[in-house]
Protein backbone atom coordinates (compact mmCIF):
# COMPACT_ATOMS: atom_id res chain seq x y z
CA UNK A 1 0.00 0.00 0.00
CA UNK A 2 1.59 3.40 -0.84
CA UNK A 3 0.60 7.22 -1.59
CA UNK A 4 1.59 8.68 -5.19
CA UNK A 5 2.10 12.18 -4.77
CA UNK A 6 1.33 13.99 -7.98
CA UNK A 7 2.60 17.33 -7.28
CA UNK A 8 6.06 19.64 -7.63
CA UNK A 9 8.99 18.25 -5.37
CA UNK A 10 8.61 20.68 -3.20
CA UNK A 11 5.70 19.92 -1.80
CA UNK A 12 6.82 16.01 -2.14
CA UNK A 13 10.08 16.62 -0.15
CA UNK A 14 7.55 17.94 2.62
CA UNK A 15 5.15 14.58 2.19
CA UNK A 16 7.93 12.52 2.09
CA UNK A 17 9.42 13.30 5.65
CA UNK A 18 5.84 13.19 6.98
CA UNK A 19 5.17 9.92 5.22
CA UNK A 20 8.08 8.15 6.78
CA UNK A 21 7.84 9.57 10.03
CA UNK A 22 4.25 8.03 10.08
CA UNK A 23 5.86 4.92 8.81
CA UNK A 24 3.13 4.88 5.52
CA UNK A 25 4.62 4.21 1.60
CA UNK A 26 5.05 6.98 -0.76
CA UNK A 27 5.64 7.67 -3.94
CA UNK A 28 6.96 11.35 -4.62
CA UNK A 29 6.39 11.10 -8.50
CA UNK A 30 4.93 8.96 -11.56
CA UNK A 31 8.09 8.36 -12.87
CA UNK A 32 9.27 6.56 -9.69
CA UNK A 33 6.39 3.83 -9.60
CA UNK A 34 8.01 0.52 -10.50
CA UNK A 35 5.23 -1.78 -9.60
CA UNK A 36 1.40 0.12 -10.35
CA UNK A 37 -0.14 -2.51 -8.26
CA UNK A 38 1.62 -0.99 -5.29
CA UNK A 39 -0.40 2.66 -5.24
CA UNK A 40 -3.39 2.42 -3.53
CA UNK A 41 -3.78 5.99 -2.72
CA UNK A 42 -3.26 9.17 -5.29
CA UNK A 43 -3.09 12.73 -4.13
CA UNK A 44 -3.31 15.67 -6.97
CA UNK A 45 -4.91 18.96 -8.12
CA UNK A 46 -4.96 17.56 -11.59
CA UNK A 47 -5.22 13.45 -11.87
CA UNK A 48 -2.88 11.60 -14.49
CA UNK A 49 -4.34 10.83 -17.62
CA UNK A 50 -4.56 7.00 -17.32
CA UNK A 51 -5.55 5.77 -13.71
CA UNK A 52 -6.10 2.47 -14.94
CA UNK A 53 -2.61 1.75 -14.56
CA UNK A 54 -3.27 1.62 -10.94
CA UNK A 55 -5.63 -1.59 -10.65
CA UNK A 56 -5.56 -1.21 -6.75
CA UNK A 57 -6.28 2.50 -6.67
CA UNK A 58 -8.57 3.04 -4.10
CA UNK A 59 -8.99 6.78 -3.30
CA UNK A 60 -7.95 9.97 -4.92
CA UNK A 61 -7.32 12.69 -2.54
CA UNK A 62 -7.57 16.75 -4.10
CA UNK A 63 -4.54 18.41 -2.53
CA UNK A 64 -7.06 21.57 -2.81
CA UNK A 65 -10.66 22.22 -1.15
CA UNK A 66 -12.23 22.34 -4.45
CA UNK A 67 -12.96 19.13 -6.94
CA UNK A 68 -15.38 20.80 -9.47
CA UNK A 69 -12.77 20.37 -12.15
CA UNK A 70 -11.48 16.43 -11.89
CA UNK A 71 -12.83 14.06 -14.72
CA UNK A 72 -15.01 11.12 -14.09
CA UNK A 73 -13.10 8.52 -11.71
CA UNK A 74 -12.59 5.24 -12.34
CA UNK A 75 -15.80 3.21 -10.89
CA UNK A 76 -15.08 2.09 -6.96
CA UNK A 77 -12.48 5.00 -6.65
CA UNK A 78 -13.42 7.45 -4.08
CA UNK A 79 -12.90 11.16 -4.08
CA UNK A 80 -11.81 13.53 -1.19
CA UNK A 81 -11.11 17.10 -0.79
CA UNK A 82 -8.35 18.57 1.35
CA UNK A 83 -9.71 19.95 4.77
CA UNK A 84 -7.28 21.91 6.35
CA UNK A 85 -7.28 24.77 8.87
CA UNK A 86 -4.85 26.82 6.70
CA UNK A 87 -7.39 26.37 4.05
CA UNK A 88 -10.40 28.07 5.83
CA UNK A 89 -8.71 30.70 7.48
CA UNK A 90 -6.42 31.76 4.31
CA UNK A 91 -10.21 31.94 2.62
CA UNK A 92 -11.57 34.18 5.33
CA UNK A 93 -8.81 36.42 5.77
CA UNK A 94 -9.12 37.37 1.88
CA UNK A 95 -13.22 37.51 2.12
CA UNK A 96 -12.78 40.10 5.29
CA UNK A 97 -9.95 41.98 3.22
CA UNK A 98 -12.29 41.71 0.45
CA UNK A 99 -15.44 42.64 2.08
CA UNK A 100 -13.43 46.03 3.98
CA UNK A 101 -12.20 47.20 0.82
CA UNK A 102 -15.74 47.35 -0.57
CA UNK A 103 -16.88 48.68 2.22
CA UNK A 104 -14.03 51.49 2.55
CA UNK A 105 -14.35 52.27 -1.12
CA UNK A 106 -10.99 51.45 -1.80
CA UNK A 107 -11.55 50.49 -5.72
CA UNK A 108 -12.71 54.37 -5.54
CA UNK A 109 -9.52 55.72 -4.14
CA UNK A 110 -7.21 53.24 -6.42
CA UNK A 111 -9.24 54.92 -9.26
CA UNK A 112 -8.42 58.44 -8.14
CA UNK A 113 -4.94 57.61 -7.05
CA UNK A 114 -3.83 56.21 -10.15
CA UNK A 115 -4.40 60.20 -11.35
CA UNK A 116 -3.04 61.60 -8.89
CA UNK A 117 -6.52 63.40 -7.44
CA UNK A 118 -7.04 63.56 -3.81
CA UNK A 119 -10.74 63.10 -3.79
CA UNK A 120 -12.47 62.13 0.11
CA UNK A 121 -16.19 61.27 -0.04
CA UNK A 122 -17.96 60.09 2.94
CA UNK A 123 -17.75 56.39 4.77
CA UNK A 124 -20.05 54.31 6.81
CA UNK A 125 -20.29 52.53 10.19
CA UNK A 126 -19.98 48.99 9.39
CA UNK A 127 -23.33 48.22 11.45
CA UNK A 128 -25.26 50.11 8.45
CA UNK A 129 -23.81 47.77 6.34
CA UNK A 130 -25.57 43.82 5.97
CA UNK A 131 -23.12 41.44 4.42
CA UNK A 132 -24.96 38.27 2.82
CA UNK A 133 -22.77 35.21 2.97
CA UNK A 134 -23.85 32.84 -0.09
CA UNK A 135 -22.66 28.89 1.42
CA UNK A 136 -22.51 28.20 5.06
CA UNK A 137 -19.89 25.63 4.94
CA UNK A 138 -16.79 25.88 7.57
CA UNK A 139 -15.36 28.62 5.33
CA UNK A 140 -18.54 30.59 5.14
CA UNK A 141 -19.27 30.29 9.34
CA UNK A 142 -15.48 31.46 9.93
CA UNK A 143 -15.98 34.49 7.69
CA UNK A 144 -19.23 35.43 8.86
CA UNK A 145 -17.72 35.70 12.66
CA UNK A 146 -15.24 37.31 11.85
CA UNK A 147 -17.28 40.17 9.77
CA UNK A 148 -19.81 40.21 12.85
CA UNK A 149 -16.96 40.81 15.31
CA UNK A 150 -16.29 43.83 13.10
CA UNK A 151 -19.44 45.21 13.61
CA UNK A 152 -21.31 44.29 10.21
CA UNK A 153 -24.63 42.67 10.11
CA UNK A 154 -24.55 39.48 8.55
CA UNK A 155 -26.84 36.80 7.22
CA UNK A 156 -26.19 33.74 5.49
CA UNK A 157 -27.75 31.60 2.18
CA UNK A 158 -27.54 27.85 1.71
CA UNK A 159 -29.62 25.49 -0.35
CA UNK A 160 -30.44 23.81 2.89
CA UNK A 161 -31.15 26.28 4.91
CA UNK A 162 -29.87 24.70 8.10
CA UNK A 163 -29.50 26.96 11.11
CA UNK A 164 -26.59 28.49 12.09
CA UNK A 165 -26.54 30.16 15.70
CA UNK A 166 -26.17 33.91 15.80
CA UNK A 167 -26.99 34.30 11.88
CA UNK A 168 -30.25 34.53 9.57
CA UNK A 169 -29.94 31.95 7.46
CA UNK A 170 -32.29 32.25 4.55
CA UNK A 171 -32.95 28.87 2.06
CA UNK A 172 -33.14 28.00 -1.40
CA UNK A 173 -36.65 29.18 -1.22
CA UNK A 174 -36.34 32.66 0.07
CA UNK A 175 -33.50 33.49 -2.37
CA UNK A 176 -34.97 36.66 -3.15
CA UNK A 177 -35.43 37.58 0.18
CA UNK A 178 -31.48 37.19 1.08
CA UNK A 179 -30.48 39.02 -1.86
CA UNK A 180 -32.67 42.12 -1.05
CA UNK A 181 -31.29 42.57 2.11
CA UNK A 182 -27.68 41.94 1.04
CA UNK A 183 -25.52 45.61 0.78
CA UNK A 184 -22.40 43.56 0.29
CA UNK A 185 -22.66 40.07 -1.54
CA UNK A 186 -20.30 36.84 -0.51
CA UNK A 187 -20.08 33.86 -2.72
CA UNK A 188 -18.59 30.91 -1.54
CA UNK A 189 -20.60 28.19 -2.68
CA UNK A 190 -19.60 25.29 -4.32
CA UNK A 191 -19.66 24.71 -8.57
CA UNK A 192 -22.89 22.60 -8.75
CA UNK A 193 -25.26 22.25 -11.59
CA UNK A 194 -27.38 24.44 -9.52
CA UNK A 195 -24.79 27.10 -8.76
CA UNK A 196 -22.97 26.96 -12.63
CA UNK A 197 -24.01 30.63 -13.99
CA UNK A 198 -26.17 31.48 -10.78
CA UNK A 199 -24.88 35.45 -10.92
CA UNK A 200 -26.45 35.88 -14.65
CA UNK A 201 -29.12 38.10 -16.21
CA UNK A 202 -31.33 39.13 -13.78
CA UNK A 203 -29.93 38.21 -10.99
CA UNK A 204 -28.31 41.49 -9.64
CA UNK A 205 -31.39 43.26 -10.13
CA UNK A 206 -32.72 41.58 -6.79
CA UNK A 207 -29.61 43.18 -4.45
CA UNK A 208 -30.00 47.03 -3.57
CA UNK A 209 -29.13 49.68 -5.88
CA UNK A 210 -25.27 50.14 -5.44
CA UNK A 211 -24.43 46.51 -3.51
CA UNK A 212 -20.91 45.08 -3.25
CA UNK A 213 -19.86 41.60 -4.95
CA UNK A 214 -17.07 39.26 -3.40
CA UNK A 215 -16.46 36.54 -5.30
CA UNK A 216 -14.46 33.66 -3.85
CA UNK A 217 -16.62 30.55 -5.00
CA UNK A 218 -16.17 29.41 -8.63
CA UNK A 219 -15.63 31.41 -11.78
CA UNK A 220 -18.29 29.53 -13.81
CA UNK A 221 -20.77 31.22 -11.09
CA UNK A 222 -20.32 34.39 -12.56
CA UNK A 223 -21.44 35.64 -16.08
CA UNK A 224 -19.10 38.80 -16.89
CA UNK A 225 -21.01 40.00 -19.14
CA UNK A 226 -23.94 40.22 -16.31
CA UNK A 227 -21.26 41.45 -14.07
CA UNK A 228 -20.78 44.47 -16.71
CA UNK A 229 -24.14 45.56 -16.90
CA UNK A 230 -24.89 45.17 -13.28
CA UNK A 231 -21.76 47.68 -12.76
CA UNK A 232 -23.13 50.22 -15.85
CA UNK A 233 -26.44 50.01 -14.49
CA UNK A 234 -25.51 51.00 -11.12
CA UNK A 235 -27.08 47.93 -9.23
CA UNK A 236 -23.54 47.16 -8.21
CA UNK A 237 -20.55 49.82 -7.36
CA UNK A 238 -17.73 47.55 -7.33
CA UNK A 239 -16.55 44.01 -7.37
CA UNK A 240 -13.85 42.00 -5.76
CA UNK A 241 -12.73 38.74 -7.45
CA UNK A 242 -10.35 35.52 -7.19
CA UNK A 243 -12.21 33.30 -9.62
CA UNK A 244 -13.15 34.21 -12.87
CA UNK A 245 -14.48 32.90 -16.43
CA UNK A 246 -12.52 31.80 -17.50
CA UNK A 247 -8.84 31.21 -15.51
CA UNK A 248 -6.86 32.86 -15.70
CA UNK A 249 -8.25 35.64 -17.39
CA UNK A 250 -7.20 37.04 -20.41
CA UNK A 251 -4.79 40.08 -20.81
CA UNK A 252 -7.56 42.31 -22.69
CA UNK A 253 -10.29 41.82 -20.41
CA UNK A 254 -12.33 44.03 -20.20
CA UNK A 255 -12.43 43.13 -16.28
CA UNK A 256 -9.04 44.26 -15.99
CA UNK A 257 -9.02 47.60 -16.52
CA UNK A 258 -12.49 48.64 -15.07
CA UNK A 259 -11.37 51.03 -11.94
CA UNK A 260 -14.71 49.18 -10.44
CA UNK A 261 -13.14 45.70 -10.23
CA UNK A 262 -10.30 44.73 -8.39
CA UNK A 263 -9.29 40.53 -9.51
CA UNK A 264 -6.41 38.57 -7.72
CA UNK A 265 -5.47 35.65 -9.13
CA UNK A 266 -7.21 32.34 -7.39
CA UNK A 267 -5.25 33.06 -4.48
CA UNK A 268 -7.37 33.17 -1.43
CA UNK A 269 -5.95 30.20 -0.37
CA UNK A 270 -3.77 27.56 -0.86
CA UNK A 271 -2.94 24.35 0.86
CA UNK A 272 0.12 24.71 3.59
CA UNK A 273 1.91 21.24 2.08
CA UNK A 274 2.17 19.94 5.88
CA UNK A 275 -1.55 20.29 6.78
CA UNK A 276 -1.57 18.27 2.88
CA UNK A 277 0.06 15.33 3.78
CA UNK A 278 -1.38 15.08 7.22
CA UNK A 279 -5.37 15.21 5.74
CA UNK A 280 -3.91 12.33 3.14
CA UNK A 281 -2.49 10.56 6.35
CA UNK A 282 -6.39 10.35 7.99
CA UNK A 283 -7.71 9.76 4.68
CA UNK A 284 -5.25 6.32 4.19
CA UNK A 285 -6.09 5.33 7.78
CA UNK A 286 -9.41 5.94 8.04
CA UNK A 287 -9.90 3.98 4.25
CA UNK A 288 -7.86 0.92 5.93
CA UNK A 289 -10.05 0.74 9.38
CA UNK A 290 -13.22 1.20 7.11
CA UNK A 291 -14.39 4.10 8.72
CA UNK A 292 -15.87 7.20 7.16
CA UNK A 293 -12.91 9.06 4.81
CA UNK A 294 -12.21 12.49 5.75
CA UNK A 295 -13.53 15.16 2.74
CA UNK A 296 -15.48 12.80 1.08
CA UNK A 297 -16.59 14.32 -1.72
CA UNK A 298 -20.30 13.16 -3.25
CA UNK A 299 -20.18 13.62 -6.96
CA UNK A 300 -23.85 13.77 -7.22
CA UNK A 301 -23.63 16.70 -5.33
CA UNK A 302 -20.85 18.53 -6.45
CA UNK A 303 -18.74 18.50 -3.13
Amino acid sequence: MALLLHSTPERGAVWGRIFAEAGEGFIADEASVTDPAQVTHLACWTPPADLSRYPNLRTVICVGAGTDHFPALPEGVALSRTIAPGIEAMVRDWVVMATLALHRDLPFYLDHAARGEWQPRPARLARTRRVGIMGMGRIGRLAAASLQALGFAVSGYSRSGRPVEGIEIFGANRLDAFLAGADILVCLLPLTDETRGLMGSGFFDRLPQGAGLVHAGRGAQLDMAALRRALDGGRLSAAMLDVTDTEPLPADHWAWRDPRVLITPHIAAHTDAEEGARHALAVIRADRDGQPVPGLVDRSRGY
